[in-house]
Order: structure tokens, then C-alpha cells, then sequence
């Protein structure tokens, strides 16, 4: 019978887990780790993980692309682009450490370039978006090159093109996910913002600074932050019941701040840091103060994914990319349009209304009306059904 109740409040405890995975989506501290590890699934063993197996850590082998597929030239002064051999992720990485990755329009005219044909080549399904050294991730635009209506280096005229590539990122069909070492802030900070995730390392610092040097960003490094940025209060609304072998879990409508404890059948079974989005409140704090933020602080404000060690921050962003890139493409695709389509109005309802086109496109239904209208005859569209 004891043993009955222990293999009952295993399997209660890892369903307690899988579902607290959705509302507090933080690491435990190693002073606090319980039983139940919420986010670190490396040593579950159950089915799905004995089928997937582990993903691997060896290093990355990286090659140089000099060439886009028709066979041109790139012309790189201000990146590095490269492919990882056989991995289907590519790295671009600005290179300018000496003004601490600071862009400057020709720096986004090459980011453009890089984005793009990691983009049209259909073997790459992550991408990897950094800066050179471990100074800096970005430091936003090149102030030295700032003028009356922009930034302008080789032209007489003033561009604000590092607006172009935040949209190009948000609507790149594949995640690009940002690998920051020391400062991220300014505009810098915004390109980490609009990539689909951020691993950081220990030494990384974030912040904004336009009002300190009168600038702003009133589009994404605005709107975007006031969605990502949270404050360390839980709020759940409930009774939420959850049945399993027989027991009842009962989660009362509650709010604490800092900690949060479920009551199983009067027994405390998990205890960790959690987080609630209100994000208007830190977004202005961070753009009115133009303060700066550490990895630890950033990552409570749900601003980063996760923080490693500077030395181990490449082996664990590429691993994160070899775990996106086994999973279904169109899957990815469709997901990443879809998350960002409340925040991009229209033209984020156009992307996700254009990948569910390609969906239907490659289905046996678009295909037969395609071929009946080519053929010069009326479709036949009864073997399908309306479903419901």
C-alpha cells in the first residue's frame, strides 16, 4: 500500500511539474532545487526522452560562406558570416569590437545580405545573430556617424535602415536566436529583443540609452519590451482541479510575491522564483532611467532565456539551435509567425495567414483545384470533407 501511495505521488509530482512549466518558466536556484526541476530535463528519463535522446555538445565546425547560392561574391567588412558544417545553423556576427559592435548603415546593409540568404537556403533552420569579441553583443548605432537625419558612413545622406532589419528578423521564417556576451544595449539591445531568443552570458548587461544620448526607438524597442519585460509577482486565478490516480489538486485564486508554494493533500511540493508579465511599468523604467541591467536581473524581467558561463556560451547556444532544428519545420515556422502576429497588427496577420497558404498549397485539395484549372475543367472538391 506504501508503495502504491509513493508511485502515486511520483506520478502526481511530475504532473504537478508539467503543468506548472506554463505559468513559471524560470530556473530553480541551486540553494532551492526540490524534487521537481522545472526547467532542466536533462536527467528525466521516460519514453520521449529515451526516443529523442540527448543533443549533443561537441563543438560546431564553422566555414566561411563567401558566396550566395548564384555564385556572387560577398563583400563583408563590418560581419562574419558563416554555416556550421552539416548542422543547419548559420552564425552572423558583427564585427566592429572595436567600437564595441556598434552598426553603422553599412554594418546593416551586410546584416541584411547575411539574413537573407541564411533565409533562402533551405538547409539552415536556425540562425545564430552575435558580436564579435566578448565585450560586447551591440552597442547600437555608431554615435560617430550619427547626423542631422541619420547615420550615414559611404553615402552624404542619413539612413535609419537598422529599422528595416527589425522587421526582417521578426519575419524571417526561422528562429534567430541572439548570443550575447558583454553589452546589449542601446539598439543593440533592441536586436536581441525582436531575435526569438536570448542566451546570455554571465558578463552581459542590457539597457537602453537613446534618452541619455537623444535618441529613442518608439516602434519595437518600445512596444516589443513592454510585452517581454515582467515583474517577480505570480498571479493565478482558479480554482484550477487536476485529477490523477484518484488524487484531487486544488489551487486556490492567490497572489505572492517572490514565492510560491502548491499544497498537495497538506504536503509543500514545490517551492521556486516565479514571474508575472506586467510590462509597461519596467519598459518605462527602463527607457525614462536609461539604467543597466545585469544577466541575472534581465533574465527575473523575462528579457533572456537563460544565462551560462561566458566560456560555455557558444556550446550552449548551438545546442539549443541542434534542439530547434530536429523538430518539423513547418511546425517552427508556422509557430514563430504565429507568436509574433498579435504584436505586428497586420503584417503579422500576413504571415501567418501567408505560411498557412503555403500549408494548403502542398495539401491534395489546393493541388486539385490547381490542376483542374490548368486542365481546363471544373473541380471536384466533394471527396473532401467539411470538418468540424
Amino acid at each position: 500500500m506504501a508503495q502504491m501511495a509513493k508511485k502515486d505521488m511520483n506520478t502526481v509530482s511530475r504532473r504537478v511539474a508539467s503543468v506548472a512549466q506554463h505559468f513559471i518558466p524560470v530556473h530553480l536556484p541551486s540553494n532551492e532545487s526540490g524534487s521537481l526541476g522545472l526547467s532542466n530535463t536533462s536527467n528525466i528519463n521516460d519514453s520521449y526522452h529515451r526516443v529523442h535522446g540527448e543533443v549533443p555538445t561537441h563543438p560546431a565546425v564553422w566555414r566561411s560562406v563567401a558566396r550566395d547560392d548564384s555564385g556572387k561574391e560577398f563583400q563583408f567588412t563590418d560581419i562574419i558570416y558563416e554555416k556550421a558544417e552539416g548542422e543547419g545553423i548559420a552564425k552572423i556576427t558583427i564585427n566592429r569590437p572595436e567600437r564595441r559592435n556598434a552598426f553603422r548603415p553599412q554594418t546593416i546593409k551586410e546584416l541584411i545580405v547575411a539574413f537573407n540568404d541564411a533565409r533562402d537556403d533551405n538547409t539552415i533552420g536556425a540562425i545564430i545573430f552575435t558580436g564579435k569579441g566578448t565585450q560586447a553583443f551591440c552597442s547600437g548605432g555608431d554615435q560617430a556617424v550619427r547626423k542631422a537625419d541619420g547615420y550615414a558612413d559611404y553615402d552624404k545622406f542619413g539612413r535609419l535602415n537598422v529599422l528595416d532589419l527589425q522587421v526582417q528578423i521578426r519575419r524571417l521564417p526561422k528562429p534567430v536566436i541572439a548570443m550575447v556576451a558583454g553589452y546589449a544595449i542601446g539598439g543593440g539591445h533592441i536586436l536581441h529583443m525582436v531575435c526569438d531568443i536570448t542566451i546570455a552570458a554571465d558578463n552581459a548587461i542590457f539597457g537602453q540609452t537613446g534618452p541619455k544620448v537623444g535618441s529613442f526607438d518608439a516602434g519595437y524597442g518600445s512596444s516589443i519590451m513592454a510585452t517581454l519585460v515582467r515583474h517577480n509577482t505570480l498571479r493565478v486565478k482558479m480554482p484550477f482541479v487536476l485529477y490523477e490516480t484518484g488524487i484531487t489538486l486544488l489551487f486556490h485564486y492567490f497572489i505572492v510575491t517572490s514565492k510560491v508554494y502548491l499544497i498537495c493533500c497538506g504536503i509543500r511540493i514545490l517551492k521556486s522564483n516565479v514571474v508575472e508579465q506586467i510590462g509597461p511599468k519596467r519598459a518605462r523604467e527602463m527607457w525614462f532611467l536609461a539604467r543597466f541591467y545585469t544577466a541575472p536581473e534581465a533574465e527575473k524581467m523575462g528579457l533572456v532565456n537563460t544565462i551560462v558561463p561566458l566560456e560555455s556560451l557558444e556550446q550552449e547556444t548551438v545546442k539549443w539551435c541542434r534542439e530547434i532544428v530536429r523538430n518539423s519545420p513547418m511546425s517552427i515556422r508556422v509557430l514563430k509567425s504565429a507568436l509574433n502576429a498579435v504584436d505586428d497588427g497586420h503584417a503579422g496577420l500576413q504571415q501567418l495567414a501567408g505560411d498557412a497558404t503555403l500549408l494548403f498549397y502542398g495539401s491534395e485539395e489546393g493541388i486539385a483545384g490547381k490542376t483542374a484549372y490548368l486542365e481546363h475543367k471544373r473541380p471536384d472538391f466533394s471527396k473532401f470533407p467539411w470538418r468540424p
